[in-house]
């Protein structure tokens, strides 16, 4: 008799452990392909030099989580400026990350998307050449997605030479 419950005990344990594990498991997080735009000023070259173009962006692809604002965590992730040593060998370059500088919102209405940034420590000002270069890596970023044709930085004080 003992056996038999025994038996009958370690069957339940070995459905209830299954049935635990199969509705606990952890499933890999839908992913969607994106395109970040950073610069390589070797692809821009006309003369005198480095033309500070949009001729001299580069997309490169990432992978990021599929979310309800793939806008915000595109641009979010630029502002990283995570290379990798690949893209660094090719001669692709940017500034990012900038101290104190971070995206605070992001909106599209129509097809026109609006950026607010916070940079508390002015690095989105300077050379021309640079803060085109900065403007264009987002504004390209943005623009990747079908429903954005136009991007607009608030506060508009950013990205002045």
């Amino acid at each position: 008799m003992n056996r038999y419950i025994i038996f009958w005990l370690f069957v339940l344990l070995v459905f209830t452990a299954g049935y635990w594990y199969r509705t606990n498991e952890v499933s890999e997080p839908e992913t969607a392909s994106i395109k970040l735009y950073y610069y390589n000023p070797t692809k821009d070259i006309g003369p005198g030099g480095v033309q500070c173009s949009r001729a001299g962006l580069v997309a490169v692809e990432r992978s990021i989580p599929k979310t309800s604002t793939p806008l915000t965590d595109s641009i979010k992730l630029l502002l990283r400026g995570k290379l990798t040593a690949e893209e660094k060998a090719q001669s692709i370059t940017t500034e990012f990350p900038l101290t104190g500088l971070s995206l605070v919102g992001a909106s599209i209405i129509g097809s026109a998307a609006t950026l607010t940034f916070f940079d508390s420590q002015g690095g989105t000002v300077g050379g021309s050449c640079r803060v085109a270069i900065l403007w264009y890596q987002i504004e390209a970023t943005a623009k990747q997605f079908p429903t954005v044709t136009s991007v607009r930085f608030m506060p508009e004080e950013l990205f002045q030479p």
